[in-house]
């Protein structure tokens, strides 16, 4: 009798929680399909923007579809329902029902468009959390790239190595992936296991350009130059004669000492840079001091130290930020330190001038370094043509501040007299 019972209340319970869904499934029972067509139709256009609402609304009718179907496929354990007390049967029934939804798998064909869609639209985040509930085994390759890149483009390597050594395995001559996976190793200070995975790739293709890169960058961070320098020269072979290639040809021979051909890859590389690389100019510089070209390698590095000074604007914004920052913290020492390399980027700051001299005068107690920045002060301050009240009292300040140091120093006079 109370398997009876417990029956009777089991089709109860999915009868009043699925008709609705079930009526709404049926009347629409072509509505994903529609959906899925009008949002390739819309692909073909290159419009994501309206893909995305009927590719979303194909996914959302997959789910409910999926939902309703794992829920009545549930293989509810009767016999044991009977060991808890009636009002306990209902919330266990209602909590494997709610496991069963939440562990369906949509629609893959579905779930791969939706994401495509997704990553072509730059919300990698989406695409990501789509891809991988999706079983390796039914990932289309291009599907199974873009969970790989989205990772990448968030910059979280981790996920970004786990998913494209699963890709590598299903797919082992992806160059580009494989050269991907290679890099980020050695990136990630595992170069061994990128030069590993890149050696498996190169017995089989030897040729692959992307490949060769990085299993020649990995080689040069695991500080193998030599290794590093052939595989350089195969890809110079190959016609790879880009900048990365040249400088980095330039760097492994200037680490083994073998100076002509640093010398001659990092002058191409400098070349193709456009003259503007100031680390090449810089290790140009260096191997022709090395190799007694001594004016030609002053003049590279005079040009590498023009190179390297920063941009002005954001000198002067972040050493004045410096000193404010420095005073406020009583680092009175490293606040001027602060405000006299502002007045290198910006030597008619006047009240750079007077923040220094206060500094001096008030707080570190040195009166020569105070009369001297006072001085410049007042220099400036005097040439404004229309002072504000402000700066009329930062002269008058100034003007006494002087008059004090000078009556100082009289009376100083005086005693020794």
């Amino acid at each position: 009798m109370k398997q009876i019972i417990i029956t009777a209340l089991l089709a109860l319970v999915t009868m009043a929680g699925w008709a609705q869904i079930k009526k709404t499934v049926e009347e629409k029972a072509d509505s994903l399909q529609l959906f899925v067509q009008a949002g390739d139709s819309c692909m073909q256009q290159y419009n994501t923007f309206e893909a995305l609402k009927y590719y979303q609304q194909a996914y959302n009718l997959a789910k409910i579809r999926n939902q309703k179907q794992a829920v009545d496929n549930l293989d509810l354990p009767l016999e044991h329902l009977e060991e808890f007390p009636e009002e306990k049967q209902e919330e266990i029934i209602e909590r494997l029902k709610h496991s069963a939804e939440q562990s369906t798998i949509v629609d893959c064909m579905v779930q791969m468009k939706l994401a495509d869609c997704y990553y072509k639209r730059g919300n990698y985040r989406e695409t990501a959390d789509l891809l991988k509930l999706v079983p390796e085994d039914s990932l289309s390759h291009d599907a199974f790239r873009q969970l790989c890149f989205s990772y990448q483009k968030q910059g979280d390597t981790d996920s970004y190595i786990y998913w494209t050594e699963r890709l590598v395995n299903h797919y082992p001559m992806d160059g580009e992936i494989v050269a991907g996976l290679t890099l980020a190793f050695a990136k990630n200070e595992q170069p061994q296991r990128g030069i590993i995975c890149g050696m498996i790739y190169c017995q089989r293709d030897s040729t692959n350009i992307l490949v060769n890169r990085a299993l020649a960058d990995a080689w040069f961070m695991n500080r193998d130059f030599t290794a590093a320098g052939k595989l350089y020269n195969r890809l110079l072979e190959q016609g790879d004669s880009t900048f990365n290639t040249l400088y980095s040809a330039g760097l492994c021979y200037s680490q083994i000492e073998d100076l002509e051909r640093a010398y001659h890859y990092l002058q191409l590389a400098f070349l193709i840079s456009g003259m503007q690389h100031y680390g090449c100019a810089y290790r140009l510089g260096v191997v022709c001091i090395d190799t007694k070209r001594y004016p030609e390698g002053l003049g590279y590095l005079d040009l590498a130290k023009r190179l390297m000074q920063p941009d002005t604007t954001i000198m002067k914004a972040i050493t004045l930020s410096q000193g404010e920052g420095y005073y406020h913290t009583q680092h009175y020492e490293e606040a001027v330190t602060a405000w006299k390399e502002h007045l290198a980027y910006n030597p008619t700051s006047i009240a750079t001038y007077y923040n220094i001299a206060n500094a001096y005068g008030y707080l570190l107690k040195d009166g020569k370094q105070a009369e001297s920045y006072y001085r410049q002060f007042l220099d400036l301050a005097r040439k404004e043509e229309k002072p504000t009240d402000k700066l009329q009292e930062m002269i008058k300040s100034a003007e006494d501040m002087i008059k004090s140091f000078d009556l100082s120093k009289k009376l100083s006079k005086q005693k020794k007299q």
